[in-house]
């Protein structure tokens, strides 16, 4: 079984991914934290209680980061909607986050734990970065970071940023020079593995939880007819099946100011840099994807 901590921002995308990692027996969900991002923290937070007790589980979720380091925060509501995970009318939620600020509450699980855990990284990454700087002893807890973001090719905040770099490009910087063991799951491969509308159609079969997915699915805004693109879930379906992507190991550096702010530069042709520090993945089997998810769903939810 393999623990992980969900560093999020639901998030429609965030949302089908917390639902994987929230029932998967191969997966042991130890806590949940939020950051501003797709929307406001309060609601990243409030989406992933109402997921938490949609599937009745017993995981925390702490509050994170209310803004960018530096940058002024912008929202991405006009994809996922106001609440962020529009498309099901979700009960208020019973229960409320935690105490401790996402930072400590990942802080004290990490030195907790007889063993290194493996963070997924779906929102803008503040509470990554301010973790390394407060806490740069915790490094050696985090065995590896499955990083949603960056791109390589063309952007969608411009053309050549992706939106969780773009909204904390200072934090960014710091998680990809952190040294840490990084793959980057970004928009090279997220907006090629799409969710096509057969497995549309599939997972609103599978009873309620095929209903809420269904639900929210068809509420994102990221279209196209070759289907939906739920970003994040390709980190979770990373962890189980890395050998479903085409990667390289690159240098990237994140641009942080001027026109292209929010690029993931890789040194491409190895000409500077001696050294890499991402596994960034190219290409991936779509089919499988497909497959996956949907027999996720089917199986465990």
């Amino acid at each position: 079984m393999t623990k992980i901590i969900f560093d999020c921002d639901p998030g429609i995308d965030d949302g089908v991914a917390l639902a994987v990692a929230l029932t998967d027996p191969a997966l042991k969900l130890e806590l949940i934290t939020t950051v501003a991002g797709n929307v406001t923290v309060d609601k990243t937070s409030k989406n992933a209680l109402k997921l938490v007790e949609f599937f009745n589980k017993e995981v925390p979720v702490a509050a994170g980061a209310k803004k960018p380091l530096i940058k002024q925060y912008e929202d991405a509501s006009h994809i996922h909607g106001q609440s962020g995970m529009d498309g099901y009318d979700f009960p208020e939620p019973q229960r409320t986050v935690v105490a401790k600020d996402a930072v400590v509450a990942m802080h004290e699980l990490l030195q907790a734990s007889p063993e290194p855990l493996t963070i997924l990284a779906t929102g803008a990454y503040t509470n990554l970065a301010l973790l390394l700087a407060q806490y740069p002893e915790d490094k050696a807890k985090i065995k590896q970071v499955i990083l949603m973001g960056g791109t390589l090719s063309r952007g969608n905040m411009s053309s050549v940023a992706e939106f969780n770099v773009y909204s904390d490009p200072q934090a960014a910087e710091i998680v990809f020079k952190s040294g840490l063991d990084l793959v980057m799951v970004g928009l090279d491969v997220t907006l090629k593995g799409r969710i096509t509308e057969a497995s549309h159609q599939a997972i609103a079969k599978c009873g309620p939880a095929g209903q809420m997915l269904d639900g929210i699915i068809s509420a994102d805004g990221d279209k196209t007819e070759a289907g939906t693109a739920i970003h994040d879930l390709q980190t979770v379906f990373y962890l189980q099946h890395p050998e479903a992507f085409t990667t390289k190991d690159y240098w990237v550096d994140v641009v942080t100011e001027g026109p292209a702010l929010g690029a993931t530069v890789a040194d491409v042709r190895a000409a500077y840099h001696q050294e890499t520090n991402v596994k960034v993945c190219l290409d991936i089997d779509t089919d499988s994807f497909n497959e996956w998810f949907v027999n996720k769903v089917k199986d465990n939810m």
